[in-house]
């Protein structure tokens, strides 16, 4: 496996021969350990795999919410459209198609990446942030719209590839009609995917590194059905 620190982040890529390349996305408290360890497991499968750093210098992050508010979400989708133009011409995937994942903010950066004409063949978002009508990312006294144009379910309807949102059922950021709302949305768009939603986990229950929300069996299906969703729809 070929590891190397880039530009954008941290690439993990089969040694030999040219692959699917799928982009992930951090959670809020950036590009720790774990998601580098993603990459590699996803490398491991198959997929040419970059783990963007959206944010280099390790922030200080006191209240996450407001951090997250205050981001610029178009300037950071800009950010991703570079980094799966960088990943098609990597000698690992060479122009071949290229997905993008994300946990939680990742998750939501993820939809909204399959939403804005970036060119990315398949998504697959883990609890990703999908509204700003409440939970997390809703702001009382309102949201800039200059860095907050729209939520994730406004997006939807320029769903442009295959995408599957993975969901527990008891998320304290993510209420069940939320997720029940973005199903709808990708159904709508008919572009293929849908919602995968787990009776008894919350929130990040990929996070080996969370004892307190970390679901083995769970976490283990859901890697599971995203690998076989980027084999379908990325080849691989």
């Amino acid at each position: 496996m070929r590891t190397e620190e880039t530009a954008r982040g941290y690439l993990a890529a089969p040694d030999a021969g040219t692959h699917p390349g799928v982009v992930l996305i951090h959670d809020v408290w950036g590009l720790t350990e774990l998601y580098r360890e993603f990459a590699r497991r996803l490398a491991a499968e198959g997929f040419a795999t970059l783990a963007i750093d959206l944010y280099p210098g390790e922030p200080k992050i006191e209240d996450p919410g407001r951090f997250m508010r205050g981001l610029d979400d178009p300037a950071l989708l800009r950010g991703l459209g570079a980094a799966r133009e960088q990943l098609a011409g990597d000698r690992a995937v060479a122009g071949k198609p290229v997905g993008v994942t994300g946990f939680c903010m990742g998750g939501g950066y993820a939809l909204h990446a399959a939403c804005g004409g970036l060119g990315f063949a398949a998504c697959v978002a883990f609890y990703g942030l999908v509204s700003h009508a409440h939970g997390i990312l809703h702001d009382p006294a309102g949201l800039d719209p200059a860095k907050k144009p729209r939520d994730v379910l406004a997006a939807l309807p320029e769903l442009g590839c295959p995408t599957l949102g993975i969901y527990g059922d008891h998320d304290e950021f993510v209420p069940v009609d939320d997720v029940r709302a973005l199903e709808a949305g990708i159904q709508r768009a008919g572009k293929g995917g849908g919602v995968e939603l787990y009776a008894g986990p919350g929130h990040a229950f990929l996070n080996e590194l969370r004892p307190a929300a970390y679901r083995p069996e769970a976490a283990a299906d859901a890697w599971r059905k995203m690998v076989a969703f980027f084999r379908a729809h990325l080849g691989g």
